[in-house]
């Protein structure tokens, strides 16, 4: 039992001896020493060839604050005093104190010296054994020492305490005076190894504890400064492990690289990051801009809005000479003079405006040939011998094969077309003969059509007695204004 107190009490003693922080806010110490005197039987204060008595002692302190620890103190060794000549002293003893250490430098300096003072009792008995006239109070103790960091966890301490005892009893000797500096005193010169306890909270494993970690969430692996950021060479904001620049500063946005033209493209990305250009181009400017970047584009000076190839010249897709933002067959191959359309004919009309793309016609006929003059004839002679029963639009039979003719004519000329009118004469009411030759006109049209001729190609208009070509006022006159005229055209 008394050695466990006595390792209570050396645990106190070495208290003041460490470097707390404050994820380790608790330390322990073994120390050792020797212990020298100063009262009426002399002085042995720093004098290496005078009595000294060893002792040991632990500490555990409390931090406190970066520049105060609180501690205690406890000891065991012997104190005493003899010169050889005269009477002296010796006696065991067991102490304890109670101190406020002031460190000069905070607790991530290696070396950090430090000042104390405090109170605390000392028990002049191998024994603990309380009865009053065996202690004596130390008011006050007080002393410095500095701390050797040797790692997170370990210190090497060195300390001097100057203990002031409130008796003169001691020594054998008391002058019976109230004085302060004429009581009995004592000084230890100690060494030892402390050690700091408690763990600390790292949530990102970056070995800066939570506590003085400013970034918290840095991801595993990240170097950090001492703060618990990721570095940033480049002062530019952007922590080196994301940033593709880490040894020049840029903006956030393009993850710290330099942005020379400030177009939005970084310098190590830029092909041309001397000149402000578009992002889709990497950063290179487009003069006529046809998406081909100006160090490419062979045709720098292309009309907007027309269509190029990867060179930047306008694009010629069918190869025939005509760029497609002129070629009005932009992708068959086709004769420059026609915009690079085919004439498979060849008589100058391009296939797409040609009314007769396999046979060669003339400009005036859409691409289609000049009707033959006979067939003309032929035509106008047919007309004259169109009739129809009486006031009804029902062809007589005697026409038909003159409509049957007609048809033939009609597909040799596959482009032209027809118009059938119709005409009355003045016989009966306006309104009568008006949609009565529109029905005639009518009826030659869906017969042409029953032989082959396409509806397109016919057109009937009926203009009952509004157009004669003789007096309505004679029989001979009346008859050859009951007619059916038919006109060819392209």
């Amino acid at each position: 039992m008394k050695k466990l107190l006595f390792l209570c009490i050396c645990i106190g003693f070495t208290f003041t001896s460490n470097s707390q922080t404050e994820d380790k806010k608790w330390n322990i110490g073994l120390h050792s020493g020797v212990t020298q005197y100063n009262g009426d039987l002399g002085r042995d204060w720093y004098k290496t060839n005078s009595t000294m008595y060893a002792f040991g002692g632990i500490s555990v302190s409390r931090y406190l604050g970066k520049l105060f620890d609180a501690n205690l103190l406890l000891s065991k060794g012997t104190i005493g005093y003899n010169n050889g000549t005269t009477a002296g002293f010796k006696s065991d003893f067991n102490a304890a104190s109670i101190n406020l250490r002031f460190n000069m430098v905070a607790p991530e300096y290696i070396i950090r010296p430090y000042a104390f003072a405090g109170v605390g009792a000392i028990l002049f008995d191998n024994q603990l054994n309380f009865h009053q006239e065996k202690y004596d109070y130390i008011l006050p103790s007080a002393g410095a020492g500095i701390n050797f960091r040797l790692s997170p966890v370990i210190m090497l301490n060195l300390q001097e305490t100057f203990m002031f005892s409130n008796k003169d009893r001691r020594d054998g000797v008391d002058n019976g005076t109230t004085k302060f500096k004429d009581k009995d005193s004592y000084l230890s010169h100690m060494v030892g190894l402390t050690f700091n306890l408690g763990s600390s909270k790292d949530s990102d494993n970056d070995g800066v504890s939570d506590k003085k970690d400013n970034c918290p969430e840095t991801p595993a692996g990240v170097v950090v400064d001492k703060k618990g950021c990721p570095l940033d060479k480049d002062n530019d904001g952007v922590y080196d492990y994301l940033d593709n620049c880490p040894e020049q500063s840029g903006p956030q946005a393009l993850n710290g690289c330099p942005d020379a033209d400030a177009d939005g493209v970084a310098d190590i990305n830029d092909r041309c990051p001397n000149q402000a250009g578009k992002v889709s181009l990497k950063g290179c400017p487009d003069a006529d801009n046809d998406g081909v970047a100006d160090i490419d584009d062979k045709c720098a000076n292309t009309k907007s809005g027309t269509r190029v190839d990867a060179n930047g010249c306008p694009m010629d897709s069918d190869n025939d000479g005509v760029m497609d933002d002129m070629d009005r067959c932009p992708n068959v191959a086709g004769i420059i003079a026609l915009k690079g359309c085919p004439d498979s004919d060849g008589d100058g009309v391009a296939d797409m405006d040609d009314l007769c793309p396999k046979t060669k016609g003339t400009l005036a006929n859409k691409g289609c040939p000049e009707i033959a003059k006979a067939d003309i004839v032929r035509i106008t002679y047919i007309g004259s011998k169109i009739f129809f029963e009486n006031n009804s639009d029902k062809l007589k039979v005697a026409s038909l094969s003159q409509l049957d003719e007609l048809a033939k004519i009609l597909y040799k000329y596959e482009g032209a077309s027809l118009t059938i009118e119709g005409h009355t004469d003045s016989v009966g009411a306006d309104d009568f003969n008006m949609t009565l030759s529109q029905k005639r006109s009518d009826s030659v049209k869906q017969y042409l059509i029953g032989k082959g001729s396409a509806d397109t190609r016919l057109t009937g208009i009926g203009f009952g007695e509004t157009k004669p070509v003789a007096s309505n006022k004679t029989t001979l006159g009346k008859a050859k204004n009951r007619r059916v005229e038919l006109k060819t055209n392209y």
